[in-house]
């Protein structure tokens, strides 16, 4: 039988952590993790998993969807509401929208605060709505 293995956390890298997580935090709903710091920080997802935030000095913002600084991974979410209410809330907080938008009505791709891209989807509870 081979080990098996489970998803913990998933950290990006950041300028400054704390306003990052504040970011995905308020976005999310998540929990803060006690232990977050100027140098780390994170949030308690479902299941034990945590999003963490690391301070790297000199961050590069990936260039999406070009690759002159590449992505490193992106982060979907589920969202309980419209694409367009999503997009709205989410940018109020500080994402962007970039123009390249691959999904079509499926997904919305959005601009973290230090430009990691993230993906919104609606879920099975936001209904038809159009």
């Amino acid at each position: 039988m081979s080990p098996q293995m489970k998803l913990v956390a998933i950290t990006l890298d950041c300028p400054d952590p704390p306003a990052l997580a504040a970011f995905y935090q308020q976005a999310t709903g998540l929990a803060p993790h006690p232990k977050s710091n100027a140098e780390f920080a994170g949030l308690n997802g479902e299941h034990g998993l945590l999003i963490g935030f690391q301070r790297v000095d000199d961050y590069r913002a990936p260039s999406w969807p070009g690759q002159v600084v590449p992505q490193q991974l992106h982060i979907c979410f589920e969202v309980d509401e419209d694409l367009d209410d999503a997009e709205a809330r989410l940018s109020a907080l500080g994402a962007s929208t970039p123009e390249h938008q691959p999904h079509g009505d499926k997904a919305r791709v959005l601009l973290d605060p230090v430009g990691h891209p993230f993906c919104v989807i609606r879920g099975a509870s936001a209904g038809d709505g159009r």
